[in-house]
């Protein structure tokens, strides 16, 4: 049981988790973050597009940035599963899997989102390494090389506009019937980029580095990237079991400054952002962290 009253708690260590952590701590604010250790982003070797940290991976970025934390006699770090929250008295309480229960003023979830591999040989084990989601993040490490995209419809329109930027050998897999509008097909074959439906029975790979596309009619191609729209889910059902809106996509909703529709409850990071990126999870981190302290001040 812990009988301490903290200021704020936030569920989820990573990029948003810890930028918030910052900004409250130099607010004075008494802080704890309950972290799984679980980022969507823990399979890749690299991040890139975040400044003062090109090219550092993702962990080592955490790390540091969690002695940098220390620092801050408010702000505690600890290991851990949430389970469950509860609003009561105008406080939040807060429950973990190793039976710890904390009190909080606000809550703010940096839970992050969990990616669904599709069912093939080899996906997994490439997902975050030579199979990728976001040409801002590595697309200039990739530059010029022969690149496919899995995905369909809209999805790979726009992958496939997006990504010529880096490459002009570009081949769209659809994994089966293609539900491109003609239009789509138009202006993608005016960039030389090509569309194959045929189904895909297994990616070859050396530890995640891919190798080559087998097909389920024997045909192979040779990529040496491939970008991926797959589809997510939140990794915490937390802020649905709170009563938070969500939306469309997926994402926990909220408004210009992090708070959900819940109130004393704010989100940040990945759970709330298309835009999945370092740079984007700790800018939104510091900006909840900014909000928070503010309602803290004017309750």
């Amino acid at each position: 049981m812990g009988d301490k009253l903290h200021d704020v708690i936030i569920i989820g260590g990573s990029a948003a988790g810890i930028s918030a952590a910052m900004t409250l701590g130099r607010s004075l604010r008494n802080v704890l973050i309950i972290d799984s250790k679980t980022p969507c982003n823990r399979n890749s070797k690299h991040s890139h597009n975040f400044i003062t940290n090109d090219g550092k991976a993702p962990k080592e970025i955490i790390d540091n940035t969690n002695k940098e934390l220390l620092h801050y006699d408010t702000v505690s770090i600890i290991d851990g599963t949430v389970l469950n929250i509860l609003h009561k008295d105008n406080e939040f309480h807060v429950a973990t899997s190793a039976g710890k229960l904390f009190i909080g003023k606000k809550i703010l979830l940096c839970t992050g989102l969990t990616d669904i591999s599709p069912d093939i040989p080899g996906f997994s084990e490439c997902w975050g390494n030579t199979i990728l989601h976001c040409p801002y993040c590595n697309g200039y490490e990739h530059r010029n090389e022969p690149t496919a995209i899995l995905a369909n419809g809209e999805a790979a329109y726009h992958l496939g506009i997006l990504i010529n930027n880096w490459t002009k050998d570009i081949i769209i897999l659809t994994n089966g019937l293609s539900e491109l509008r003609n239009e789509e097909v138009e202006k993608l074959a005016s960039r030389n980029i090509t569309i194959n439906d045929d189904v895909i029975s297994e990616f070859k790979h050396e530890n995640g580095k891919i190798e080559s596309v087998v097909f389920n009619n024997g045909k192979i191609k040779h990529p040496k990237v491939l970008y991926a729209s797959i589809p997510f889910e939140q990794q915490s059902g937390l802020a649905e079991k709170l009563g938070c809106k969500m939306s469309l996509h997926g994402h926990i909703d909220v408004d210009d400054e992090q708070r959900t529709s819940i109130d004393g409850v704010y989100a940040a990071g990945d759970c709330t952002d298309q835009q999945r990126a370092i740079a984007v999870a700790a800018a939104s981190g510091t900006k909840a962290g900014f909000t928070i302290n503010l309602d803290l001040i004017l309750k």
